[in-house]
């Protein structure tokens, strides 16, 4: 099974756990029906294939947008900023349980805002380091979901430019410096680069006049390849980034085939 349908599925079977525990009488009264809050860093724009799994993941447990449940969407717009008010909203709004799928910090702040209400997250990170979850097998505390174990592929990435390239430096590494991982991320790749005998050289942007920026310095300083932490803000611009490391020929490693597929 292909592993982004099968960590569809797991996650939308996590949060179908958590609708076991909505009243019975809500599927039959309107008014009662259960209450999905849906929190993101990202857009409604930017994720509208995720959307469309989410709600299809939904029908398959039975449960239906309009009919027997109800979906409450806050999109952060790629603001961190706005994410521990959109979170708290949530908490206001009593929802049945807060959805965080594919997305990192939108996972911490729904933690932060609240130790009761249910939290299903997906997450390419240790929940565990991340504070999410107790350990894995007992995660005891609200939140459950899917790790999908992608936080150690960023040294392998790394490794892999080295083995295709064994001259190829510094490695230029692209990170949003807001992002709840970009820490712990930049300490993995100094440790892996001096592995191996390379330079890193960290440049951050928020947005897309910052990776234009971001490039321009990384072409100046001869970068000999390229990494990028993975973040909702360069999910969104996959294309810009590729284009720009396509243009200058700068080798790149990026963390799914989605990257590869785009060019």
């Amino acid at each position: 099974m292909h592993f982004r349908q099968w960590k569809r599925r797991e996650f939308i079977t996590l949060l179908g756990g958590a609708a076991a525990t909505w009243p019975v009488e809500a599927h039959a009264q309107q008014p009662n029906v259960p209450v999905v809050g849906f929190l993101h860093l990202g857009s409604p724009q930017s994720r509208r294939q995720h959307l469309v799994a989410f709600r299809q993941g939904l029908a398959e447990t039975g449960y239906f947008e309009g009919h027997n449940v109800v979906l409450e969407y806050r999109w952060a717009e790629e603001r961190y900023d706005r994410l521990p008010a959109l979170a708290a909203d949530l908490v206001k709004r009593q929802v049945a349980v807060i959805a965080t799928p594919l997305s990192t910090p939108s996972a911490l702040a729904a933690k932060a805002a609240t130790s009761t209400i249910p939290i299903v997250f997906s997450v390419a990170n240790d929940p565990v380091k991340l504070g999410l979850v107790a350990s894995l097998n007992r995660p005891g505390g609200n939140a459950t979901g899917v790790h999908a174990f992608g936080s150690g592929l960023g040294p392998k990435r790394l490794g892999l430019i080295h083995e295709a390239m064994p001259q190829a430096s510094p490695i230029a590494v692209l990170r949003h410096p807001n992002s709840p991982i970009a820490e712990s991320a930049t300490a993995e790749f100094h440790s892996a680069a001096a592995a191996v005998g390379k330079t890193i050289e960290i440049f951050d942007a928020r947005n897309s006049e910052e990776i234009d920026q971001a490039f321009t310095q990384l072409v100046q300083r001869k970068a000999g390849g390229l990494i990028t932490v993975p973040d909702s803000v360069f999910t969104t611009r996959l294309i810009q980034i590729i284009t720009q490391a396509t243009r200058h020929a700068i080798p790149a490693v990026f963390q799914s085939r989605d990257w590869a597929e785009a060019g």
